[in-house]
């Protein structure tokens, strides 16, 4: 099965569905977004690493940034922060290059290492899409830390490709079906930069479409 293009999902969203399903929502079903200090700092941190005219060659590693990934198969696109691809004799053969390359991802992130899975899936689903896109066989990726100044190696496992594609069906379940989650309230909901958007206070009362309709009698 392959997915029309006008059914790709970003991969970046599987951030926003791993944190809070009604929260991806809101921002790709509902093209509803509010910054909040967490997203405009992650944005500017991500500014230099996003870079697309950037392109690096040092001895046997050559560094490209803002690379555009996509899989059909996946129905997902997004962008690379940074591809390293150094040179190996079991790499891929690359446009314009006599060597052969092995690809690794590097997925930069805000903060530091997460207890949920969300930036490892993010990851795993960047390095299959490369996998798709370049025909190569790739077992890792890193993940760099802004607030570590660290880079976390993660092994791309039979068992993270499996959950990324669970999680990434049932973000294509609610696409298809253009499905908002009603509110659950948790701590998750103070750092949320949709929490006025979302109403989780307002809704712990009654639900915000009987709000909103209260105000439009007034």
């Amino acid at each position: 099965m392959y997915y029309s293009e006008e059914d790709w999902l970003l991969i970046s969203g599987i951030q926003h569905f791993v944190f809070c399903k009604r929260q991806w929502a809101l921002i790709h079903i509902e093209q509803a977004w509010k910054d909040n200090v967490l997203t405009y700092e992650g944005t500017q941190l991500h500014t230099n690493a996003d870079d697309v005219t950037f392109k690096e060659k040092r001895k046997d590693l050559l560094v490209v940034r803002g690379l555009r990934i996509h899989s059909a198969e996946l129905g997902i696109s997004g962008i690379c922060d940074v591809v390293e691809f150094n040179k190996s004799q079991d790499g891929v053969q690359l446009n314009g290059r006599k060597s052969r390359y092995q690809p690794l991802v590097v997925e930069y992130k805000h903060g530091h290492q997460k207890r949920d899975l969300s930036d490892t899936l993010q990851l795993v689903l960047e390095t299959m899409c490369l996998e798709e896109m370049l025909g190569a066989n790739i077992d890792k990726g890193d993940l760099f830390y802004f607030k570590t100044r660290q880079r976390e190696t993660v092994l791309i496992s039979e068992e993270l490709r499996e959950s990324a594609k669970t999680v990434l069906a049932e973000m294509h379940q609610y696409w298809q079906k253009r499905y908002t989650p009603k509110v659950r309230i948790t701590a998750k909901c103070k750092s949320c930069s949709l929490a006025d958007i979302c109403l989780p206070v307002l809704n712990k009362k009654r639900s915000a479409a009987r709000y909103i309709e209260e105000r439009l009698k007034d």
